[in-house]
C-alpha cells in the first residue's frame, strides 16, 4: 500500500504534504498554548486609558517581544537545559506537566484559568509600558508556549524542522498581533460566554498536547515506540 502511494505521488509533493502537516500540527499547539483570545480582557483592561493609538503600539511591541522569547527558546533552549543536565526526556515531561496545568487553568476559567493574580493586575495598571511584562511574559509567552516551543527544539531532527517550527511562531505572533488588535471589536461580537467557550476548547487541544509531550518523553528515556 506505502509503495502504491508513493508511486501515485511524486516524491515532491510528498514532501509538501509533510511540510504542510508539520506546519498545521506545530502552530495548533503553539496557538493553543498560547491562547490570545483568553488574554483579550486583560489586554483591553491594562490599556482602558491609552489612545487607540498606544494600544495599537502596545500590541505590536508585545507582539514584537512575543517573537523574541518563543525565537530565543527554540533555537537555545535544549542548550540552556541540557548545560544543567537535564535529559531531552526529561524535558518533554515536564514541559508535558507545565502544558497540562495550563490547560486545566484553561479548561476552568472561572475557577484558575487567569494567567495573572490580582497583586500583578494591579502593579501592571501603575506600569507606563506593560508590553513586556506582563504582557509578552508572562501573559502570551509563558512556561507552557515556551515548554512547547523547546518540545519543538527536543523533536526536529534537522533545519527543515527548525524552519517549518519557526515559521508557525511568525504565524502565531501575527495572528496574535491581529487578535489584540482587534480587540475592542471582538470583545463585542464574542463575549464573556463566547471567550470562555474557545478557552476550553483550547483547554483541551493543549491537554492532549501535554499527554503527548509526556508520552513522547517516556517512550524516549525507555526506549519504547509508541
Amino acid at each position: 500500500m506505502i509503495e502504491l502511494i508513493s508511486e501515485s505521488f511524486p516524491e515532491q509533493t510528498i514532501t509538501i504534504i509533510g511540510f504542510i502537516g508539520l506546519l498545521f500540527a506545530s502552530f495548533t499547539s503553539l496557538f493553543s498554548v498560547v491562547n490570545p483570545l483568553a488574554a483579550m480582557p486583560l489586554f483591553l483592561s491594562l490599556t482602558d486609558r491609552n489612545t487607540e493609538k498606544e494600544r495599537i503600539q502596545v500590541a505590536k511591541k508585545a507582539s514584537f517581544y512575543m517573537f523574541g522569547i518563543l525565537i530565543t527558546f527554540l533555537l537555545v533552549g535544549t542548550y540552556i537545559l541540557s548545560f544543567f543536565g537535564i535529559s531531552l526526556a526529561g524535558i518533554r515531561i515536564a514541559g508535558g506537566l507545565i502544558i497540562m496545568r495550563a490547560a486545566y487553568s484553561m479548561l476552568n476559567p472561572e475557577k484558575g484559568g487567569r494567567k495573572l493574580t490580582d497583586e500583578d493586575e494591579a502593579a501592571a495598571l501603575e506600569k507606563e509600558d506593560i508590553s513586556f511584562s506582563p504582557l509578552a511574559l508572562p501573559l502570551l509567552s509563558g512556561p507552557g508556549s515556551i515548554a512547547v516551543v523547546i518540545g519543538f527544539a527536543t523533536q526536529a531532527e534537522g533545519f527543515d524542522d527548525y524552519m517549518i517550527n519557526g515559521i508557525s511562531v511568525v504565524l502565531v505572533v501575527l495572528l496574535t498581533y491581529i487578535i489584540l488588535r482587534l480587540a475592542p471589536i471582538s470583545a463585542k461580537y464574542i463575549g464573556p460566554t463566547g471567550l470562555n467557550v474557545m478557552t476550553r476548547l483550547m483547554g483541551f487541544i493543549a491537554l492532549a498536547i501535554s499527554v503527548q509531550f509526556i508520552l513522547s518523553g517516556i517512550s524516549r528515556y525507555f526506549g519504547i515506540v509508541i
